[in-house]
């Protein structure tokens, strides 16, 4: 195709390779982000664990390109504040929503979406390095696993462990073969539960950058450490402030009281029958 350039000249165009180029870049915003603008909020949660209240009336909003700092003291409810994000466990009462849909009604979109970090590594001992990452891959029905792997290996500098088993890791490589997972596949959400442990200051800087580069293309980062990270500009979730004593809240919700206590009454009066 014929057209012509600032200066007036006659330039060529190959129109073949135009689209191509733009099926490269569809391509890669297709693999890399499900999603250009996100909004991932929770409202009124609550909390519970057993028989103890961790937190309640917790409520925040987080949209395409921010960061989370959870903050607290121990106990205070910040890696069970993940687990809800993550849809590992459901809250007491609230709600959870992604572009306010509740991710309760599509957990398998939402685990899609979102890549979870424990406190835990979770890496296999039998397997190498690269194996343990297959199979997270395979899990998550990644495409191209092997380009997939190698760019997570060299991410976290670990491409020279590859062939290692995890048994004969430290607990830093543990740390970042646990990190390059959430690298393997596409995603819009990461719920990062203390990524620093184990890490010296080089891959707390190189952590650093990875978060920055994934908030530029959109994703949401959520995170709770007891180090220091330079992230840009994150939002301060304290926990702290949504502490409620069992006893002040069991008195907003009476109607827990009554059914337990109804509970009770028919437990004992079937105790007493037999």
């Amino acid at each position: 195709m014929r057209a012509f350039d600032t200066t007036g000249n006659v330039i060529w165009i190959d129109l073949k390779q135009c689209r191509v180029i733009c099926w490269r870049v569809t391509e890669w915003i297709s693999d890399n982000l499900t999603g250009y603008m996100a909004d991932f909020s929770g409202s009124d949660l609550t909390c519970l664990r057993g028989e103890r209240l961790v937190f309640g009336g917790l409520s925040f909003t987080a949209k395409s390109g921010d960061a989370v700092m959870l903050r607290g003291r121990n106990g205070a409810g910040k890696s069970s504040l993940l687990r809800l994000m993550a849809g590992l466990l459901s809250p007491r009462s609230g709600n959870l929503c992604w572009n306010g849909e509740n991710i309760a009604d599509d957990r398998n979109a939402h685990q899609t979406r979102t890549q979870y970090l424990g406190h835990q590594d979770a890496i296999k001992p039998v397997l190498s390095v690269r194996d343990n990452l297959r199979l997270w891959g395979q899990l998550r029905g990644v495409r191209d696993l092997d380009a997939a792997i190698d760019h997570a290996l060299d991410a976290l500098d670990i491409h020279h462990l590859s062939r290692v088993n995890g048994r004969y890791l430290s607990s830093g490589q543990k740390r970042r073969t646990a990190l390059a997972r959430v690298l393997i596949g596409p995603s819009d959400l990461w719920l990062l539960d203390e990524p620093t442990v184990g890490l010296d200051r080089e891959s707390c800087a190189e952590l650093t950058q990875l978060i920055a580069a994934f908030r530029a293309r959109g994703g949401i980062v959520i995170y709770s450490t007891h180090t220091d990270l330079d992230i840009e500009s994150p939002s301060i979730l304290d926990l702290d402030e949504f502490a409620i004593p069992m006893i002040e809240w069991l008195a907003e919700h009476s109607e827990l009281e009554d059914g337990r206590a109804d509970t009770q009454a028919r437990s004992a009066s079937k105790e007493a029958a037999q």
